[in-house]
């Protein structure tokens, strides 16, 4: 009779104990995965933020930021945000896993040529091919340099623009000259001056003129004062 009470005794106590285990285990495991859940965070949506951005948003729920650093051109997302990410939006990542970000690089403008030495018509033709506006066209006027010739472009190569400005040798204006009185001077004595300059002088007619002597400029093409350069013809009419 005793025994049998002592074994019920020790029944009774095995079951208590295996019902605490059970409990602590259940417990256990209940904590754990608290535990786990509490360390987990979703990952949120970087794209479109900048660096800085990201960064704050990543810091927020214990995760860090690495940039890829090869950039994408791309013309939907400003330069220096993000464009893409990986993980995506949404996954869920323990605290202190990093995100990888690729940053836009944005619209670059095109890489400027040197079209400075070619015509004109060349640096128009190459800057047109590259998709680069010429902003607008100064010119100058040198002697050393070859008419319509670039001599200077703004940007210099190798930068980036979408627009450029050309400085252009329109080449070196010949010499003038005021036409002076000839009336009245002797003309053998003028044309000798004349054609030792090289200006294309002569006599187009003799006129009889009263009361002077034979050889007088009594008239001149272009008349005094006019502008002439060297090459263009000068005509004079004499006394008889």
């Amino acid at each position: 009779m005793a025994f049998g009470t002592r074994l019920r005794r020790t029944g009774r106590v095995v079951l208590l104990a295996a019902g605490l285990f059970a409990t602590f285990v259940v417990f256990f495991l209940a904590s754990m995965r608290v535990a786990v859940r509490a360390r987990e965070v979703a990952v949120p949506d970087l794209r479109g933020k900048t660096v800085s951005e990201a960064t704050s948003a990543l810091a927020g729920v214990g995760l860090t930021l690495k940039v890829e650093p090869l950039r994408r051109p791309d013309a939907t997302v400003p330069a220096d945000h993000v464009l893409s990410q990986d993980p995506g939006p949404g996954v869920t990542l323990r605290r202190q896993r990093s995100i990888r970000v690729q940053v836009s690089d944005g619209v670059r403008a095109p890489l400027v040529p040197a079209v400075a030495g070619q015509s004109e018509r060349a640096a128009q033709l190459q800057l047109a091919q590259d998709q680069i506006t010429i902003a607008s066209v100064l010119e100058v006027r040198l002697a050393d340099a070859p008419p319509d010739t670039v001599v200077a472009q703004d940007p210099l190569p190798p930068a980036h623009s979408a627009t450029v400005t050309l400085l252009v040798n329109r080449g070196q204006t010949g010499q003038t000259y005021v036409m002076p009185d000839l009336i009245g001077t002797r003309g053998s004595a003028v044309l000798s001056i004349l054609r030792a300059r090289d200006f294309r002088v002569s006599v187009v007619a003799e006129t009889p003129y009263p009361g002077l002597p034979a050889g007088i400029v009594i008239k001149q093409t272009p008349q005094a004062g006019f502008q002439i350069a060297h090459g263009e013809p000068i005509a004079l009419e004499v006394s008889r």
